[in-house]
């Protein structure tokens, strides 16, 4: 060969061998195309050749379960709560039938009376009506209420109520729960006596504060407070224990059916706790409402 046959002929191999590569190259992600979702270019299309994102497509079970994993986990503390709830008022529907001696609640002021929290609170007439049956049953236990109080972290104090029909377990129960966090059983009465005796009306709604001092005023209730509930756009009323069936029964009046009314303590004194302390507190009080026997646990922090 002269020269420009042979620079000739090593162009024409090498373009060859080009063409060669470029066309296995094709096969390849063609054949991949289903599996690793690669777009092989077409006659007259650029389309570009992207690998899908490994793990976070919208599509990826990873990605979309972790919506549902957020949703799954209100649901079922939200159950839990409502479980809660019902077993709590189904304790009480007992013990009121046993204590005032009938399952009528026309001559049992004490039944009515927790009959109508029971529906305030939204428990199923069901539920009612097969706590009242169980109260009329030998074989159902006495239930008794009791209340344990507490020492946390920074300055916290826990006032833990408790409905049970075993006072034996639900005080080791109780007393195990607490030592086992590092925090300490206070003596009856030491933490107490910090905390007032108030009924709590709850509201999923903002109240006027003008307003709610005029239905106040005609349903005979002489003192109240208001505050701004734990979710937003929600309130908080406090009474005297005596006056919450009556404010409940007012702000009904305003439209708002699905109010719930409870007994708690409030601290006369709360204190602040830093961070770190606050969560040590609040694993207290999570670890406490697990607890079948206890029925709420009250605190004074403020954060």
């Amino acid at each position: 060969y002269n020269t420009q046959e042979f620079t000739g002929t090593i162009a024409l191999y090498y373009f060859q061998g080009q063409m060669f590569r470029s066309t296995i190259l094709l096969v390849f992600l063609a054949i991949c195309h289903p599996i690793c979702g690669f777009t092989v270019p077409t006659h007259g299309s650029a389309k570009r050749i992207v690998p899908p994102l490994t793990g976070h497509t919208s599509l990826s079970p990873l990605f979309m379960g972790r919506a549902a994993a957020v949703r799954a986990a209100t649901k079922s503390k939200t159950d839990a709560r409502k479980a809660k709830i019902n077993a709590i008022f189904g304790k009480r529907i007992i013990m009121a039938v046993k204590q005032g001696g009938s399952a009528d609640p026309n001559s049992n002021r004490m039944l009515a009376d927790v009959m109508k929290a029971a529906k305030a609170n939204s428990v199923p007439m069901e539920n009612v009506q097969r706590a009242i049956k169980r109260a009329t049953e030998g074989t159902t236990g006495d239930f008794s209420e009791s209340t344990f109080e507490a020492y946390g972290f920074g300055g916290a104090s826990f006032v833990i109520n408790v409905l049970s029909d075993n006072a034996n377990r639900a005080s080791a129960d109780v007393k195990s729960t607490v030592t086992k966090r590092q925090a300490k059983i206070a003596e009856p009465g030491s933490v107490l006596f910090m905390y007032d005796r108030k009924g709590k009306v709850e509201v999923p709604a903002v109240l006027d504060e003008e307003v709610l001092l005029d239905l106040a005023i005609e349903a005979g209730v002489d003192d109240f407070v208001i505050e701004g509930g734990d979710a937003e756009g929600t309130s908080v009323v406090y009474v005297e224990p005596t006056d919450a069936a009556a404010m409940a029964e007012a702000i009904k009046g305003l439209g708002h059916a699905d109010c719930k009314i409870s007994l708690v303590y409030v601290s006369k004194a709360p204190v602040e706790c830093s961070d770190d302390d606050f969560e040590k507190n609040m694993q207290i009080i999570e670890a406490l409402e697990d607890l079948d026997d206890v029925d709420s646990v009250e605190h004074n922090m403020l954060n």
